[in-house]
């Protein structure tokens, strides 16, 4: 008998992680050809989410929770759940009941026609419009820049096949982008096309620091554009101020006293090229933050306990 292992990162979603797990079991427990686990990854709530897993634990063993040791953000801890998961293929979906578990049932069919990874596409959301539309525009600016393939409108919501997994396992990356190392290690895989639920209950724990720092994690881990970028407008800059000068110096050669530069374009001048190389020294600082995070070589994350991992 087959198993899935179902992959729920958590953090302080006491209001949607009970009806998610009754809904999940109300599909699995109609797939009587499968085994199945549920396992919880806790970034260490401060809510009652750790107490409601564990009340679930006690109704149906299928549930398995492990609590992190802090809160180790929705990069690591995801990475760190995948690798503990024991099926024979693994689901990872998110708690805000956004992505519908129902779904399930969808990637398992692709899954069985022999498609190693079952993506979740998002073409649709009843999330804020203009939120929806930053998205759409990140993707597509990381898709046509990246020097892999990208996948646009994905959150990592899906199925993956064990063979997979396993490759993810000999990957030594303490934070590794997820959505990117789908694209990159180039598996057979099909799309299942679904509208994004608005969030009805609780709040998104994404601010822009959390948005940002996975937005840039993409372009680090798989382009160059923006290193090259400083180097091709640095250039080009060059060029436009060496031609500037000239100017300026031949205006004043043949119009002395009639031609006078002034302050304002010297300290125009002065700020633009100021702002520009803070700009691209934040840009280098990424990269090298980058290097820095992948030399440590820090666990994932640590966990703090582990629930119903001897049961069946």
């Amino acid at each position: 008998m087959k198993k899935i292992s179902i992959l729920i990162p958590t953090f302080n979603e006491e209001e949607n992680i009970v009806e998610l797990c009754a809904r999940i079991h109300a599909i699995m427990e109609k797939k009587t050809d499968y085994d199945y686990e549920l396992v919880i990854i806790d970034n260490a709530s401060t809510d009652k989410t750790v107490e409601m897993v564990k009340k679930e634990i006690e109704k149906n063993k299928h549930v398995k929770l492990i609590v992190n040791a802090r809160n180790f953000g929705q990069v690591r801890s995801p990475f760190h759940g995948i690798l503990q998961c024991k099926g024979d293929a693994i689901v990872l979906m998110a708690a805000d009941l956004q992505e519908q578990p129902e779904l399930i049932s969808d990637f398992i069919q692709k899954w069985e026609e022999g498609y190693k990874i079952v993506l979740g596409i998002k073409n649709k959301s009843k999330e804020n419009p203009i939120m929806f539309a930053l998205r759409k525009l990140y993707y597509n600016i990381l898709s046509k820049f990246s020097e892999t393939d990208q996948i646009k409108n994905f959150t990592g919501f899906g199925l993956y096949d064990r063979s997979f997994i396993e490759v993810l396992r000999t990957i030594e990356e303490p934070y590794p982008f997820f959505r990117g190392l789908v694209g990159e290690l180039g598996y057979d895989k099909t799309e299942v096309h679904y509208t994004q639920e608005k969030r009805k209950k609780g709040k998104t724990k994404n601010n822009f620091y959390t948005l940002y720092d996975i937005g840039m994690l993409g372009f680090v881990n798989h382009s160059k554009l923006p290193l090259r970028l400083a180097s091709f407008l640095g250039f080009g800059i060059a060029i436009l101020s060496l031609v500037a000068a000239a100017v300026f110096f031949i205006l004043k050669l043949f119009f002395w006293y009639q031609f006078t530069l002034g302050t304002a374009p010297l300290i125009i001048g002065l700020f633009f090229f100021s702002s520009v190389q803070l700009f691209f020294i934040g840009i280098i600082g990424e990269y090298i933050g980058s290097i820095h995070t992948q030399v440590k070589k820090r666990p994932l994350v640590i966990e703090k306990e582990r629930v119903n991992f001897e049961s069946v």
